[in-house]
């Protein structure tokens, strides 16, 4: 079925023309305002959202923008929570009710879309077993059908994707950054859906997709050609981003054509469908709709901050398919740029860790506000248990 069953045609242009070309339009962004003012029900309405991405980083600056959560916060202070539950308790209500509010778009689209992705607690990206562990706790603690547990694709992520996967739990993969490791989330799928299958589980039950970031990777390596400073470093400056990201698309359409996935797909199973995350542009000097405009393929999903989706509602450029003719151009650009002597493993590998300790930032400064807020609306003999 497709992702815009739910949604009316009377989109701005740009938006109607990316949901009809496939795109699924998700928003990167959640907040206990967002859910009570009716904002993200308007922008299922008006901007065809049919889902939404967390992070860390999307809860803290929710969590220190206003009083939304403070009757919660003295709620779980009068009955002495410890921090890192309290935190648990309140980013997965936020979901759940997301989840709630996007259940009729889940129920319109069979199930394809209507998702609400939350994220396993960063610090725990090398760590396997307690990152499934604290997979299988989410996913019992939000309860919805339509939720997706995060989980970065780091080399100790993998067994876990497939671990969980094959518990039967649905997985947004994070923090992709380079086709090597893109490939071994597609196969650490396949494997937990194999495993699935053995244990009985209906697999169509199972729903996963792949977050392949964007913007950053041209932020590093246009750093990279800016220091080598010739004119072929500046040929290649906002372009190997899109390269790289519809080179996966093309590892995606391979992969769907294997015996391995035909034979998965006969027993019930979804495809992973990659998702682009990282769409918000940080180089001024780029088209601020450009991580959307050049990356429409059918069934794919592009997860938007506020603040592109609207640029994109309001002057997108969408023209249809720009990702699957543009094949020969992208590895020659990834071609040239290792020609210049820049390693894109490299940059990718950075980046993923820069992403992980990012997210484990952002983590602390939610455990920082969360126990503020507790002791704020704790009772003089109440003390806070932090987190250890």
């Amino acid at each position: 079925m497709t992702s815009h069953a739910s949604v009316p045609s009377e989109l701005p242009a740009p938006l109607a023309r990316l949901r009809d070309a496939g795109v699924a339009i998700w928003l990167d962004d959640l907040s206990r305002e967002l859910l009570r003012s009716g904002d993200l029900t308007r922008l299922v309405r008006e901007r065809g959202v049919v889902g939404v991405t967390t992070n860390p980083t999307i809860f803290a600056a929710a969590l220190t923008g206003g009083a939304a959560y403070d009757a919660q916060l003295a709620e779980l202070a009068a009955t002495g929570t410890a921090v890192d539950e309290a935190l648990v308790t309140i980013t997965t209500d936020d979901v759940r009710d997301a989840c709630d509010a996007l259940a009729p778009v889940h129920a319109a689209t069979g199930g394809l879309d209507g998702r609400v992705s939350i994220e396993v607690d960063p610090g725990l990206a090398r760590d396997t077993d307690r990152t499934v562990a604290t997979a299988a706790r989410l996913w019992a603690t939000v309860d919805r059908p339509n939720l997706y547990i995060k989980i970065p694709a780091t080399v100790e992520g993998l067994p876990a994707i497939t671990a969980t996967i094959a518990a039967g739990i649905s997985v947004n993969v994070t923090l992709i950054f380079s086709l090597e490791r893109y490939r071994a989330v597609v196969a650490a799928y396949q494997d937990g859906l194999t495993a699935a299958r053995a244990a009985g589980r209906d697999l169509s039950t199972i729903s996963s997709v792949a977050s392949f970031f964007v913007s950053r990777v041209d932020t590093a390596v246009d750093a990279r050609l800016d220091a080598l400073g010739t004119p072929e470093a500046a040929q290649l400056r906002g372009t190997v981003a899109i390269a790289n990201a519809r080179l996966a698309y093309q590892v995606h359409e391979q992969t769907l054509a294997t015996d391995r996935w035909r034979d998965l797909e006969a027993a019930g199973a979804n495809p992973q469908r990659p998702l682009w995350a990282s769409t918000g542009v940080k180089d001024p000097a780029y088209a601020d709709t450009r991580y959307v405009d050049e990356l429409v393929a059918p069934g794919v999903v592009n997860t938007m901050p506020g603040a592109t989706l609207e640029a994109v509602a309001d002057h997108g450029r969408i023209r249809g398919d720009s990702v699957t003719d543009a094949y020969a151009q992208a590895a020659d650009q990834i071609s040239r740029l290792a020609g210049l002597g820049v390693d894109l493993a490299e940059v990718t590998d950075t980046l993923e860790a820069q992403g992980v300790e990012k997210f484990e930032t952002s983590w602390r400064e939610l455990l920082a506000t969360v126990s503020g807020g507790l002791a704020r609306n704790a009772g003089p003999a109440a003390t806070v248990q932090d987190a250890p």
